[in-house]
């Protein structure tokens, strides 16, 4: 009998991540400050309601907003890292959850648009059932206008 090791890290399998907050170009945790040659594969829209968490956001997937994310290819190293920083690994949280969803993606050069599993960290409901959510489908665009 094999007991596997809880400190493990397991990637989920999805070969991209989309990235809705502060881990976009420009973010306080910009992803590709975390693997320097990491490129923007595009743009696409999830489907949720933006929360404010106190200098980041967290995001439900519950399909009420469109809400403006990157997509990134995603390695197990990179995955491993994001789990870290999101608090689903090696200790859960419970602030975060993984998710894998399906969304269309546009290119950054205005190719065609592509059809693609993407991982996305969702904010679990109870985290922010006291919270108002977001009016914008832009987290950055919305953190500038309120810092300004």
């Amino acid at each position: 009998m094999t007991v596997s090791d809880p400190l493990r890290h397991l990637p989920c399998g999805c070969g991209q991540v989309a990235v809705y907050g502060s881990l976009r170009q420009g973010g306080r945790n910009d992803i590709r400050r975390w693997q320097a040659d990491l490129a923007c594969l595009g743009r696409t829209w999830l489907h949720g309601q933006l929360y404010d968490l106190g200098g980041y956001p967290g995001l439900v997937l519950d399909g009420t907003r469109p809400v403006l994310a990157e997509v990134y290819a995603l390695t197990p190293a990179l995955e491993c890292w994001l789990d870290e920083l999101e608090g689903v690994w090696p200790q859960a949280s419970g602030e975060y959850v993984k998710r894998i969803v399906d969304v269309l993606v546009i290119p950054p050069d205005g190719g065609h648009l592509r059809f693609m599993p993407v991982l996305v960290y969702e904010v679990q409901p109870a985290v922010v059932r006291d919270l108002t959510p977001i009016d914008a489908s832009d987290w950055q665009a919305w953190l500038a206008h309120r810092l300004h």
